[in-house]
């Protein structure tokens, strides 16, 4: 190497080996910094318009929808909200990149109970004082709060959306839509008003709907009560004349039996009548023998049996009241458990109440809003439901009606935002009809419920149990309770005759309101805005009144966000219907799934998607359920400031999140950990070895490149095809796992392993290099664009440090997912190669061999690395023809200085024998190969005759400049 000083004379010096190595470079960090860098990323997407730029890319292409389930505005995210965004927003990104237009509009569920109970806490006593519009302030301004913190948090972890302008339940145009739902429904005849037994929370004061109810375990007092018969008992069978005879009842609820209006029998089932002294006690045959052991009925005799429709309309006497209890007949009386004769409070339960209607039994609730009883005896009168149960079993021991109690654990339905045990009470509330015909249909039986569930069996459901799920739900639910006593929501905006207390029923004044909340929102409800809406000459059209007051009820708010998508498409007209997908939690098949199809079918006559997709739950690493309360959760916001939100991301990639999933700080340690290995084996090294790359000058056309690179790009190929196919279906799991090993695996450990002596050693323009630039270029490049939709932060990054190419969009996000050209060099280049793919096969199966027996030698302390070594194979046909079709790359696969190769006989029958020895010859300064040619060059005497040619072609190159 020549050397200049500063006269300008010529020195002639030996090169320095290590500054003729290609060593990497590249300014991509090892270590990620991921909760510094991130929000820089955040900041940059923002300044940019990150998602206005993609929608803009996408301009004119098919349309895909998902359509977000809005979570509540009552709190920040946790583990489950963080696993339900990521996987909405891991769909998203890869249709994008598929070439869609994929919106995706977040939106919030702002109304309801949770919401006005923090804000009455807030306010305490204040708030009887206020008016419902200022108490409506107050519940906005605590939901806002809780929206825009989310909305922060979801950024967070790098989930792309219309977050400047999301959809919200309680803004003027979601509230219209909502309330023109409503009127669809109502102005089609789906809508009563009525009495009926619904959920009652009573320490929330309102309504609930089925979807509002769950279930948990309760202690409950349970008693055997008798009935005592009026009627001659002879009706029943000639053998009971003269005899005094009651029925048995069993209830957990001795609550109700200050309303208890009937006993019910089974019309099917057979019943004894039971002698035992005096007595004659008639129960169902099938559990006499357990009620006479629980009564201690002393030696009882069978005197008659009969079926349950011989005691239908016959009288019984009340155990306390002077009052005649009717004798019903009814298919819901079970044979598991009790006496087979159910007492029937039509005030107090869902069934109680429809044997009610058919026997024409009074259903006046003598329980008020807050549970407590009223106009009853003084014995239980002004206490609350719990607390009345001991003075009435107290009285039915007093009055000789009781004949056993006991202690009894059983699943009871509680509220699922205050989780307190909730009742049934018949009170006055809107429904929509699930018997209602469908306008326009086919008949009569061509309802509400059935079309339904006709068109559930047209979506695709994900899990396949959510058909049958939902179905179930749908066939077997009653009418829909839609009104809630309380302030915070959307007023049911419907005019009731102030004489008759009808409600009214015009499309033109419906409209108004519609238009009105519209413009002012559901608050002008609350206010003079409304006041002149019923033109003055209208009246009533049942009682001719013209006076008219205000409904103050609200609506169930999954009324509300079960019109978010008719809100969207109001709001977006060239959105289509349906969606393409919804995407929630188990628990919204009995809630949004539900609503949204009900919304739907009531103003569309169709569903909202066309695909459903559930996860499961996200549990701690002992299957419990994660929860604050508990000290088990894992706080996302918490992991992203520590780890980074991409470890939150990965996690959710992960797992398999059609099950169960788990959540946990070991869990994202160990991500973590998988993380620093796809950034370190793929994009650290592959950009480490294109610092000289020029794609356009100096990339190599497949068909030239070296054997190895042909196959790991279409290993690569292979990859994304998997890949690609993987984010249709979802599997994002997968994605994860394969991808995982083809970093660890196939790259690091195998192939970036082999090509270092070739990226290193070679000279930088050499064939080979080039080669193996061109396949560390191709797959980093498809890498980093597939892994984009997961990855979303450093992808991004490794995006701004992989060569220049013409064309490249400032964003990985903007790009589309790898097609064929993109890693085989040319759509014309053969994907598969039957005879190149087998003998790859029997390669890497001769290299795993081949490492285990270095591996062998290395624990026995013969050789240290691998290039100590040389190899002799011995080996049958076929592989040894592969084997010597290879040859010359052989040495360099297996990472040693030399292989022979030898044929063995038996055709295949004999395998490949691996003998290892130490090389022949001397180290080799540069390349660390041993060679017996080291020294043969006296220019360069400590290198082997490859580098001794490289180093002349560089210093040739370097005196020619």
């Amino acid at each position: 190497m020549k050397r200049f000083n500063h006269l300008g004379d010529v020195t002639e010096v030996a090169l320095e080996l290590k500054s003729t190595i290609n060593l990497p470079k590249t300014a991509f960090p090892m270590k990620a910094n991921l909760p510094q860098n991130e929000p820089k990323m955040l900041e940059r997407w923002e300044q940019m318009g990150i998602y206005r730029l993609i929608r803009e890319a996408h301009k004119g292409a098919p349309r895909y929808i998902l359509h977000d389930g809005p979570p509540y505005t009552s709190g920040p995210i946790h583990m489950g909200t963080a696993l339900n965004k990521c996987l909405k927003d891991f769909i998203v990104k890869s249709k994008a990149m598929a070439g869609f237009d994929a919106p995706y509009v977040p939106g919030w569920d702002c109304h309801g109970l949770p919401i006005e109970i923090k804000v009455d806490q807030e306010l305490g006593g204040k708030k009887l004082q206020m008016k419902p519009i200022d108490v409506r302030a107050a519940c906005r301004k605590y939901a806002q709060k809780y929206l825009d913190l989310q909305r922060t948090q979801f950024k967070r972890i790098g989930v792309f959306g219309r977050f400047e302008r999301p959809y919200a339940t309680m803004t003027p145009q979601y509230e219209s839509v909502v309330l023109s739902t409503f009127f669809s429904f109502y102005e089609h005849g789906f809508v009563y008003k009525g009495l009926r037994a619904v959920y009652w929370c009573m320490h929330d004061e309102t309504a609930l709907a089925e979807a509002e109810v769950e279930y948990e375990n309760h202690t409950s007092p349970t008693v055997w009560v008798k009935y005592a018969l009026l009627d001659d008992p002879a009706q029943i069978d000639p053998a009971l004349a003269g005899k005094k005879v009651s029925t048995i009842i069993w209830t957990t609820t001795p609550w109700t039996l200050p309303a208890s209006m009937a006993v019910a029998f089974h019309p099917d089932e057979d019943y004894v009548a039971l002698e035992s002294g005096a007595d004659v006690y008639i129960v169902a045959s099938k559990l006499a023998q357990d009620v006479a052991a629980k009564c201690q009925l002393a030696d009882p005799r069978e005197l008659a049996h009969f079926p349950g429709r011989k005691l239908e309309r016959l009288n019984f006497q009340h155990p306390f009241l002077d009052r005649k209890i009717l004798g019903v007949l009814a298919d819901y009386v079970t044979m598991d458990t009790g006496t087979g004769v159910v007492h029937t409070a039509p005030s107090h339960g869902a069934e109680d109440f429809v044997t009610g209607v058919k026997y024409g039994l009074d259903a006046t609730s003598n329980v008020d809003e807050k549970g407590i009883l009223r106009n009853g005896l003084p014995e239980y009168t002004g206490k609350r439901v719990w607390d009345a149960n001991q003075p009435i079993l107290d009285l039915l021991q007093s009055r000789g009606a009781l004949l056993h109690s006991e202690k009894t654990e059983h699943s009871y339905p509680h509220c699922w935002r205050c989780h307190n045990p909730v009742i049934f009470r018949a009170t006055e509330q809107w429904f929509i009809s699930m018997e209602t015909p469908m306008p326009g249909g086919a008949g009569k039986n061509d309802t509400l419920r059935t079309r339904t569930l006709q068109e559930i069996k047209k979506v695709r459901w994900d899990p396949a149990w959510g058909e049958e799920r939902l179905s179930n739900m749908i066939e077997t639910r009653p009418d829909w309770c839609i009104s809630r006593q309380r302030v915070w929501g959307v007023p049911i905006a419907v005019f009731l005759c102030e004489s008759c207390g009808k409600p009214l029923n015009d499309p033109a004044i419906n409209r108004k309101v519609v238009d009105l909340f519209a413009k002012s929102g559901a608050d002008a409800w609350f206010s003079s805005d409304s006041d002149g809406i019923v033109p003055a000459e209208t009246k009533c059209p049942h009682c001719g009144s013209t006076r008219f007051e205000k409904e103050t009820d609200i609506f169930d708010v999954w009324l509300e966000s079960g019109a978010s998508y008719l809100a969207l498409v109001a709001d977006e007209p060239d959105y289509p219907w349906p969606s393409d997908l919804y995407l929630e939690g188990g628990d919204q098949y009995r809630g949004w799934f539900q609503s949204s199809l009900l919304c739907a079918m009531g103003t569309r006559a169709t569903p909202p998607y066309k695909g459903v997709v559930t996860p499961g739950w996200t549990l701690d690493e002992k299957g419990q359920a994660m929860s604050k309360s508990r000290g088990n959760d894992v706080d996302p916001v918490d992991i992203s400031n520590r780890l980074g939100g991409e470890i939150v991301r990965l996690w959710v990639a992960s797992v398999d999140f059609r099950e169960d999933v788990v959540g946990s700080e070991k869990l994202m340690q160990r991500v973590g950990e998988n993380y620093r290995a796809i950034r370190n084996n793929l994009f650290k090294n592959a950009l480490g070895n294109l610092y000289d790359f020029d794609p356009q000058a100096n990339a190599v056309p497949f068909e030239k490149l070296e054997a190895l690179d042909q196959y790991m790009l279409r290993q690569t190929w292979a990859l994304t095809r998997d890949v690609r196919k993987w984010y249709d279906e979802f599997a994002f799991h997968k994605i994860y796992h394969r991808v995982n090993h083809f970093c660890v695996v196939d790259l690091s450990a195998f192939y970036f392993d082999v090509i270092k002596d070739r990226l290193y050693t070679y000279a930088p323009d050499s064939p080979g290099r080039r080669s193996a630039q061109t396949a560390v270029w191709r797959i980093v490049e498809a890498m980093t664009r597939l892994l984009a939709p997961i990855l979303t932060f450093t992808c991004e990054e490794v995006w701004q440090y992989l060569p220049a190419i013409a064309g490249r969009v400032e964003s990985v996000h903007l790009a589309r997912f790898p097609e064929k050209e993109d890693v085989l060099g040319s759509a014309s280049a053969p994907e598969e190669d039957p005879q190149t793919a087998q003998d790859w096969t029997t390669l890497l199966a001769v290299r795993e061999q081949v490492m285990k027996a270095l591996e062998e030698e290395r624990n026995s302390k013969r050789i240290g690395k691998s290039l100590e070594a040389q190899l002799v194979i011995t080996a049958a046909d076929p592989a040894y023809s592969v084997l010597q079709r290879h040859a010359d790359q052989l040495r360099y696969l297996f990472i040693v200085s030399a292989v022979t190769l030898a044929q063995g006989s038996g055709n295949g029958t004999g395998g490949v024998h691996i003998e290892v020895k130490k090389a022949d010859g001397t180290k080799c300064e540069r390349c660390w190969n041993y060679s017996t040619h080291v020294g043969e060059d006296k220019r360069y005497p400590t290198v082997c005759e490859r580098c001794s040619a490289v180093l002349r072609q560089l210093e040739g190159n370097e005196n020619a400049g």
